[in-house]
């Protein structure tokens, strides 16, 4: 059945789906077969009831946006359309490029950039992707309130902050949501940062729920990791045992109460609060139907109570570069924004 359960997204934010849809899988190309996949996902997407949509320009880079864009013509203004900035595309061309950039010039070309390709005029929830540890996040953020000003963006969003960046943030002007990483492997996010949120008002939308595919119970062994080794260290092969048995426990829960592995860990995420919405990514119709229908599914205390001990135990840190999560960005004047 399709979602009809509504969250807001902070404390002016839009009413969205409790179960949104992110689009990191299209980053192939943006020809035809792709787009027919991605436009056939969308559409369906729609139809079950999602209504938040998220992107980035470096997905792909850039592919991911145009696709998304296609994808929603004559159908935009029945969305939530976000996606994101802060990492440099024209590296590999340009040799004064930053790996992230947070500088207000920056800022103002970046939409333009996604705005071109999603092909609308204008994003409804645009992020900073992560924090630029060389800018002021109120010059960053500052740039942003420019941007709602002029009718380019509608609500402002950071992913991975500190907390007490967030609380600077939120100061120049409100901060609609926080994107983190939150999933039954993955709690960081509950250490400081979601109390700060909590306190400020700011909605909680988070990326990789499944554990980037450990918890829907279709990796079993190291033949079903792919490039996620190389990129994730929860994937490689000293840890791949440790982590594979802590998916295990999930599938049984799923097999107890007769539903699929991926949706009890967002019936998981989703109990952490009527402020929570998880961006599920997939490809596929058969995937995304499966993420919908977990807003059907119940967790008791008990089950909760089992679910909540798996994260002590994983082993490897979630991300390949973590001095990127929860940066605090520097006080103006403290470091020079080159």
């Amino acid at each position: 059945m399709p979602i009809t359960q509504q969250r807001r997204l902070g404390a002016g934010g839009p009413d969205v789906s409790a179960i949104g849809l992110g689009f990191m899988s299209f980053i192939r190309s943006a020809d035809a077969d792709e787009e027919r996949t991605a436009t056939a996902l969308v559409s369906e997407a729609i139809d079950q009831g999602v209504t938040l949509f998220d992107t980035a320009d470096v997905y792909g880079p850039e592919f991911s946006e145009i696709l998304l864009g296609r994808a929603l013509r004559g159908r935009r203004d029945s969305v939530t359309l976000a996606t994101k900035f802060a990492n440099a595309l024209d590296r590999d061309t340009n040799p004064d490029a930053r790996p992230l950039d947070g500088r207000p010039d920056y800022v103002r070309s970046a939409i333009e950039g996604s705005l071109r390709r999603l092909g609308v005029d204008h994003v409804d929830l645009y992020y900073q992707h992560r924090v630029d540890p060389q800018v002021p996040i109120e010059d960053t953020v500052g740039a942003l309130k420019e941007l709602v000003e002029a009718g380019k963006i509608r609500y402002i969003g950071l992913s991975e902050p500190g907390a007490q960046t967030l609380r600077r943030a939120h100061a120049v002007h409100p901060i609609t949501a926080i994107q983190n990483e939150w999933s039954v492997f993955t709690r960081d996010i509950e250490t400081e940062i979601l109390t700060v949120a909590r306190e400020l008002g700011v909605g909680v939308v988070p990326y990789s729920p499944l554990g980037r595919g450990w918890l829907t119970g279709a990796i079993t062994s190291p033949e079903d990791v792919g490039v996620r080794r190389g990129r994730h260290p929860r994937f490689a092969a000293e840890v791949f045992d440790t982590n594979r048995q802590l998916a295990d426990e999930v599938g049984s829960l799923a097999h107890e109460l007769g539903v699929r592995p991926g949706q009890v860990a967002l019936a998981w995420v989703l109990a952490r609060g009527n402020d929570v919405v998880p961006i599920p990514g997939t490809r596929h119709i058969e995937f995304l139907r499966e993420n919908v229908a977990a807003v059907d599914v119940v967790l008791d205390e008990t089950h909760l109570a089992r679910l909540d001990t798996i994260a002590h135990k994983v082993s490897g840190h979630r991300s390949i570069r973590p001095e990127h999560l929860g940066v605090e960005a520097p006080l103006a004047g403290a470091t020079p924004a080159s």
